[in-house]
């Protein structure tokens, strides 16, 4: 037990210098929805953009990964104060987003990222700051689990773990809870599990409307 304390301390310390970059993976192909989520209209904004302004206030840079053929970029690659990732190899699925937006943020410095995926219109800063909390020094990651999953896309990943997953790419792996089985997790409750909403289906999100 005291070295896990130790471990907490030296790692709030940590925080406090922390350069955290955000990443929001909006290469999906929305089959459900069945247009582009991020693009779809939030509080009369793009959901997209509600979602980067809510990582603004926690990470810098905020990155959106999709390719340079999906239709999130073709519609909001103009969105402001927003870096582009579009170096995922196309079919790698959000594992191959991962990649990409982790190796963006250690080349802007960034030894972590906060990555979410863009339907989460529900996301607030304080999600951030809880996993931020749960961030100890040996830890690869910290994802919220909810008492029956793990989010992956709710999750800090350090960049140090791109040599890992990028071996699980080349192993033809693409699913992100793979990723979280091969490096050191970290699993952590949040106070408001509607952070974690999001939108699959045009139901899911007239309900949220309601």
């Amino acid at each position: 037990m005291a070295a896990l304390r130790c471990e907490t301390l030296v790692s709030m310390t940590e925080h406090r210098q922390l350069n955290l970059a955000g990443v929001v993976l909006a290469g999906g192909r929305s089959r459900r929805m069945g247009q582009d989520k991020a693009s779809m209209e939030w509080e009369g904004r793009p959901l997209l953009t509600v979602v980067t302004d809510v990582l603004a206030q926690r990470c810098s840079p905020v990155l959106v990964a999709a390719s340079n053929t999906s239709q999130a970029y073709a519609e909001l690659r103009d969105v402001e104060d927003v870096d582009w990732i579009t170096s995922e190899p196309i079919g790698s699925g959000p594992l191959g987003g991962l990649v990409a937006a982790l190796e963006a943020a250690e080349a802007a410095d960034s030894p972590a990222a906060f990555v979410c995926a863009t339907d989460m219109p529900m996301i607030a800063p304080e999600l951030i700051d809880e996993l931020l909390h749960g961030l100890t020094t040996s830890a690869d990651a910290v994802v919220v689990h909810d008492g029956g999953r793990d989010h992956p896309m709710a999750a800090i990943y350090r960049t140090r773990v791109v040599p890992v997953l990028v071996d699980l790419l080349d192993s033809g792996e693409q699913r992100m809870v793979a990723a979280l089985d091969a490096i050191q997790t970290h699993r952590v409750g949040v106070s408001d599990p509607a952070w974690l909403t999001n939108v699959d289906s045009p139901e899911d999100l007239h309900r949220l409307r309601a």
